[in-house]
């Protein structure tokens, strides 16, 4: 199947990117505000996490953005985008990241690739996908066990 879509969502993808690293160089959750981000999220966002993940489930809209970044910090005491590509672009983008990350938990370093499929509507990432390689080497690295309730935003 074949479809033609005229988005480019390289420009949004970029600028949020960048407005992550401003939002993290800025002290990041608890510290810096999530207006930085908020340009590049729809108002109706959905974030879908892996269960399996310490900061697992399905956040919505703006608050439950900010509410995730706060249990991302929680579980990582560094996480480091090493290396990004974007594989395709348009209403819906895939995006290859290669990640460093020290828990909090237990201090080990992790790297892992993860795989996103972004949607994005008007300008603005609506939707958000990730695919991790590893969820229960990143969940026994965060001190996180299965059946624990992250408290995503619903």
């Amino acid at each position: 199947m074949t479809t033609t879509d005229s988005v480019d969502s390289l420009p949004v993808l970029t600028g949020m990117y960048a407005a992550e690293a401003r939002y993290l160089a800025a002290g990041g959750p608890g510290r810096a505000s999530f207006d930085l981000l908020a340009p590049y999220f729809a108002p109706d966002v959905v974030l879908h996490q892996a269960p399996a993940l310490p900061y697992g489930g399905t956040w919505r809209g703006h608050d439950g953005m900010a509410r995730f970044f706060l249990a991302m910090s929680a579980a990582w005491d560094s996480f480091d985008l090493v290396d990004q590509r974007f594989l395709a672009t348009g209403g819906t983008a895939v995006v290859h990241t290669r990640v460093r990350a020290r828990a909090r938990a237990s201090g080990r370093v992790l790297e892992f690739p993860i795989l996103q499929t972004l949607t994005v509507r008007e300008g603005r990432i609506a939707e958000v996908w990730p695919f991790y390689w590893d969820t229960a080497e990143i969940a026994a690295a965060c001190g996180h066990t299965s059946g624990q309730d992250a408290g995503q935003g619903a």
